[in-house]
């Protein structure tokens, strides 16, 4: 129990690597903010992988939706 206390007490005077407002935390992604809910669908077989191996096809599908919404006209 006691060398529990003093590892304790050694860690609590240790710097924390990531604090509040640091600047090497991740940065957002894009110039738009994400929504935190995401959009899933079952893709037919084959173009999961597929999809995978186009660079960028996350932010290419993003604009590809707000494409299709404009169309819809919704």
């Amino acid at each position: 129990m006691l060398v529990l206390m003093l590892v304790y007490q050694l860690l609590q005077l240790l710097p924390m690597t990531f604090r509040k407002g640091n600047k090497l935390g991740a940065l957002p992604y894009g110039d738009k903010p994400l929504n935190h809910k995401p959009v899933s669908f079952k893709p037919r077989q084959g173009q999961l992988e597929k999809l995978k191996a186009i660079p960028n096809w996350q932010e290419r599908l993003r604009d590809y939706i707000d494409t299709l919404i404009e169309e819809s006209g919704t």
